[in-house]
């Protein structure tokens, strides 16, 4: 048996305690916050409840093996989530990848060449993820390495080009059809991921239906059914090393010892702030550290409405909406533009409709979310709260009258309001500026070289990464990739 300490209660630091508690382990989490989740983690204010930051997730068959494996499956209320596609042209909840072509065909017939030479490039994508990610029938299994070298393929002539410029290929840049069709997934993500992003939302997109924070308090109650311990509210300060390995932590101005440490947490702080000898990080990877970009964060707007969800739902027709609709001039590159919310599309996802036990008996909740810019207006004013404080008034009745489009009159419907920066999610989950989904998702500014791996080690033995930091595109697959990872690592 190994003494564990597991520095965060995010997916990855929870089935990493899991796993190795399972092995008869001594595990400790310590989340520096008072629940557990990370940004898979939820909220609950005057009666409305939201999820802080993640709404979904991707690559079921690998989460599901994954509750399977810990015995808690039949515990968490999984469920598909079906969008909405709304603009000014078009307007369906499309089953398929293949009925929302029709849909953007019909919409703009003048553009039907430009549209399906873009359609049949993007559908080798989707082809060969769906190919991929459901192999299931023995004829599937036989072609599996057929499609690994289409992916392959794809992957040399697409990983160094972002979305961005592969939209620019079919339609002219500042276009209609441009604006609308390079915001599919991350900005400026690589042009190969396209297929898995598309996959995803038309045939592999889930939540869970009594929201988030159920999920992560299932796997912290087995964690403790297991004999692991979960601290909350405690923060780690340090983490621990001697003779170049890690030996523990310390967190509030305890020292824990462990034969292994696990940061489930964001990559940046790891080695940047927490690890107690800098002299441990060769020169070359502190300086990579210190310069690469992180996935861009949210806005985020939570509103607690008047009206019913029956009321809500003939607005929304979906508990999921995208707001495709963003305004020209509007570039998330540009930290100095103040009107940006103004223009950007936003994405609406009700947990009431999901749930309704997730607002008060006739009301509703809303969630509006939009990608902001990094470092936003001087990060977000530069430290002065006044500034703050108007940014982000401003940045929350921008995103309110971009929903007015999707809910008339919203506004004279809100009853509960507030709302979340990227310093806020940095605040309550450690992320370097808030990101989303670890690394930038941009192919010139990554992290790894290689998009697949599953990177837990470190130069500190002993000191493993069991979080979605652990590779290039993050995500709660990533986490629970690392998990395994570590736990395997651990003997």
């Amino acid at each position: 048996m190994k003494k564990i300490c597991i520095i965060g209660a995010g997916m990855g630091g929870l089935v990493a305690g899991n796993l190795l508690a399972r092995k008869g382990h001594q595990v400790t989490v310590f989340e520096s916050h008072r629940e557990p989740g990370g940004y898979t983690a939820g909220f609950r204010k005057k009666g409305w409840y939201f999820e802080s930051g993640t709404l979904a997730f991707e690559s079921s068959d690998a989460v599901f093996k994954a509750m399977k494996d810990l015995g808690v499956y039949e515990k968490i209320s999984f469920v598909r989530k079906r969008a909405r596609f709304f603009s000014a042209d078009f307007d369906g909840s499309p089953e398929s990848f293949e009925a929302f072509q029709r849909l953007c065909l019909d919409a703009y017939p003048t553009e039907r060449e430009k549209l399906e030479r873009y359609f049949a490039e993007v559908d080798k994508m989707v082809r060969v993820l769906r190919a991929m990610a459901k192999p299931g029938k023995l004829l599937s299994l036989l072609a599996y390495p057929f499609s690994l070298l289409r992916m392959i393929s794809l992957m040399r002539r697409y990983g160094d080009v972002s979305i961005t410029d592969f939209t620019e290929r079919f339609f002219g840049k500042g276009t209609r059809l441009f604006r609308l069709f390079k915001n599919f997934g991350y900005p400026d993500m690589a042009a190969w991921i396209l297929g898995g992003a598309i996959f995803t939302i038309f045939e592999d997109y889930w939540t869970v239906k009594d929201g988030m924070q159920s999920w992560a308090n299932v796997l912290a109650e087995n964690l403790k059914k297991l004999g692991g311990e979960l601290k909350l509210n405690a923060p780690v300060e340090r983490i621990l090393t001697k003779a170049g390995a890690a030996v523990g932590v310390s967190s509030k101005g305890t020292r824990y010892e462990a034969d292994f440490v696990i940061s489930a947490s964001d990559y940046k702080k790891t080695f940047l702030e927490l690890l107690d000898d800098p002299a441990l990080i060769p020169g070359e990877l502190k300086e990579r550290i210190e310069e690469t970009a992180v996935s861009e964060g949210f806005f985020t707007v939570y509103l607690g409405l008047g009206l019913s969800n029956d009321e809500l739902k003939r607005h929304m027709k979906q508990p999921y909406v995208l707001v495709l609709d963003e305004e020209p001039g509007t570039d998330i590159r540009n930290p100095e533009d103040e009107r940006y919310f103004d223009k950007a599309g936003v994405t609406l996802f009700s947990p009431s409709l999901m749930n309704p036990k997730g607002a008060p008996e006739s009301k509703s909740s809303l969630m509006i979310q939009a990608v902001a810019p990094y470092r936003w207006m001087n990060n977000w004013g530069g430290g002065d709260r006044e500034q703050y404080k108007r940014l982000k008034e401003n940045a929350q009745d921008a995103l309110v009258r971009r929903a007015e489009v999707v809910i008339p009159a919203l506004g004279g419907h809100i009853e509960f309001e507030d709302s979340a920066t990227p310093l806020t999610y940095e605040r309550y989950t450690g992320n370097t500026d808030g990101a989303t989904s670890a690394w930038s998702w941009n192919p010139s500014r990554r992290f790894y070289r290689n998009m697949w791996g599953t990177n837990t080690r470190t130069p500190v033995r002993n000191l493993l990464i069991g979080s979605c930091w652990a590779t290039q595109i993050g995500g709660v697959p990533g986490a629970l990739a690392a998990a395994y990872r570590c736990a395997k690592a651990i003997r």
